[in-house]
């Protein structure tokens, strides 16, 4: 099958063997698979990754259990080990020994066939279309931060950044009924928030005032910096970004202001699939471009321009 591969030194379209389904695993054919700010990190040295890039994905199962051959589906990254502390008490995405989907240990999904966990599918309703559907993980990413926070209807927030995953966590946080406020640096996608009648801000123009959450989700090294100073005195700060470079940052200030720093990562699906079914969030206006999976390399080259949003590959 053709797969995007990162080597180590470049990602590029090559053949790989078809993987196959053991006991307890399905292999899915990929109907397409969304390029997310991770694997652009991850080609520039996170993780230290090699092999099959991509961890968003919509497809339908091919091989595995008869119940669940011919469904479409969608899929959990992280592979705990199944046999630790952290697998019997229901975290596996935290298992020490985890493989994560294209991230970690684990060819991923820019690929014609991809292979995960029965256990990590989830079945797509039929309402939801493929282009929607790709968005399932990074939206069950915004739906984590409400596992871990209390956001109260009075809550003052901020979400820093206006990337598909800070305008995914905004739409998420509004629907809570507190005053969320988006920060970014790009006219057109702070308008998509605007269209939804949720307040947007460009940077510039930003009062900077302190606010009782605040959630990082830029992308840059800097953002911890700026996000650590718009939250309040035991306010809390939600950290999404996932960065490979590293920055010297003054960390007083969190103990000066008795902060609150919450590391966000995945989150479950059951939440994000309903929001999509239901037509609550939109992510439609996020898709940028769709390219074949033969032009891999030019689909992560065309995610890095500036304004681009969602870029699908199509196996």
């Amino acid at each position: 099958m053709r797969a995007l591969a990162f080597d180590g030194q470049a990602a590029r379209v090559v053949d790989r063997v078809e993987p196959l389904a053991g006991e307890g695993w399905a292999v899915v054919s990929v109907h397409a698979a969304g390029v997310c700010r991770t694997d652009l990190e991850l080609v520039r040295g996170y993780m230290d990754f090699r092999g099959v890039l991509g961890h968003e994905f919509i497809g339908e199962v091919a091989e595995g259990p008869a119940e669940w051959r011919g469904r479409r589906v969608v899929g959990e990254i992280n592979f705990g080990c199944g046999r630790c502390v952290a697998c019997a008490s229901g975290m596996r995405r935290h298992c020490p020994n985890r493989r994560v989907l294209g991230i970690l240990g684990a060819d991923g999904a820019f690929a014609e066939r991809v292979a995960l966990p029965v256990a990590n599918l989830h079945a797509v309703p039929d309402s939801v279309g493929d282009e929607e559907a790709v968005f399932a993980e990074p939206l069950a990413a915004a739906f984590e931060i409400l596992e871990q926070v209390a956001v109260a209807p009075e809550a003052s927030v901020v979400v820093l950044g206006d990337g598909k995953l800070g305008l995914l966590v905004t739409q998420v946080l509004a629907r809570t009924g507190a005053r969320v406020l988006a920060v970014g640096r790009h006219e057109e996608k702070l308008a998509l928030l605007r269209a939804r009648g949720i307040e947007a801000v460009h940077l510039d123009a930003w009062k900077r005032e302190r606010v009782d959450i605040v959630v990082e989700a830029t992308g840059t090294a800097t953002g911890f910096a700026l996000a650590m100073a718009a939250t309040r005195p035991r306010g809390t700060l939600v950290l999404k970004s996932t960065v490979a470079a590293g920055v010297q940052l003054n960390l007083a200030p969190l103990v000066i202001d008795e902060i609150t720093v919450v590391g966000s990562r995945c989150g479950l699906f059951p939440p994000a699939l309903a929001a999509l079914a239901a037509g609550s969030v939109d992510v439609r206006s996020l898709i940028s471009a769709e390219l074949p999976l033969a032009r891999g390399v030019e689909a992560l080259e065309k995610a890095r321009e500036p304004g681009v949003m969602k870029v699908l590959l199509r196996p």
